[in-house]
C-alpha cells in the first residue's frame, strides 16, 4: 500500500491490507505498511516498535497463539493524518489452556499516518470480554485489568486527569 494518501478510498485500502496481513500471518506485509520506526500498540501484548518487531509480533504472538483469523474493518475515515475504523476481530485460540476456543470482539482502530504509511497504530476493545471467551479465570482477568489500569494511570500521572495524588 504505502501510497501518498491521495485519492478516494486510499485509507480504506490501507485498513483492508492491514487486516489481510494479520489474517494471513504476513508479518512482512504488515510491517511494510508502517514507517521504519512505526509503533503497533496491541491491546494484549503492548507496543512493538519498528518493522522487524511488528513482523515478529504477527508471526510469533498472533499466529503463535491462534489460527483462523478474521478481521473486518468498517467505516474507515481519515483526514489524511489520522484515520479511524471500527472492527470485528476473531480467531481460534491455540493456547494450551484455551485450545479450540473461538473468540470474537469489536473495537476501534486509530492510525496515525505519515506519507501514506502508519506511524502509530492503537486500538480500543474490551479485553476482559475477549479473555473471558478464552475461559480465563476471573483472577487472571483481574491481573490483566490491573496491569492495564496501571499503564493508563502511569501515562496520565501529573496531568489534569491525574494530578499529583497518592495512590
Amino acid at each position: 500500500m504505502g501510497g501518498d494518501g491521495n485519492g478516494p478510498g486510499w485509507f480504506a485500502a490501507l485498513a483492508g491490507e492491514f487486516a489481510t496481513a494479520v489474517e494471513t500471518g504476513d508479518g512482512e506485509l504488515l510491517a511494510s505498511l508502517f514507517t521504519a520506526d512505526g509503533v503497533y500498540h496491541d491491546g494484549f501484548y503492548g507496543p512493538f516498535r519498528g518493522r522487524p518487531a511488528i513482523a515478529r509480533m504477527v508471526v510469533e504472538h498472533f499466529h503463535g497463539a491462534a489460527v483462523d483469523f478474521v478481521w473486518d474493518m468498517r467505516d474507515p475515515v481519515t483526514d489524511g493524518s489520522v484515520g479511524y475504523a471500527r472492527y470485528t476481530f476473531s480467531y481460534e485460540s491455540t493456547l494450551p489452556d484455551a485450545r479450540g476456543r473461538r473468540v470474537v470482539f469489536e473495537g476501534m482502530s486509530r492510525f496515525v499516518l505519515d506519507g501514506g504509511l502508519i506511524a502509530e497504530y492503537t486500538e480500543v476493545f474490551d479485553a476482559g470480554a475477549a479473555l473471558r471467551q478464552l475461559g480465563f479465570s476471573p483472577e487472571r482477568i483481574s491481573r490483566f485489568a490491573a496491569k492495564t489500569a496501571e499503564r493508563v494511570r502511569d501515562a496520565h500521572r501529573g496531568s489534569p486527569h491525574l494530578p499529583a495524588v497518592a495512590d
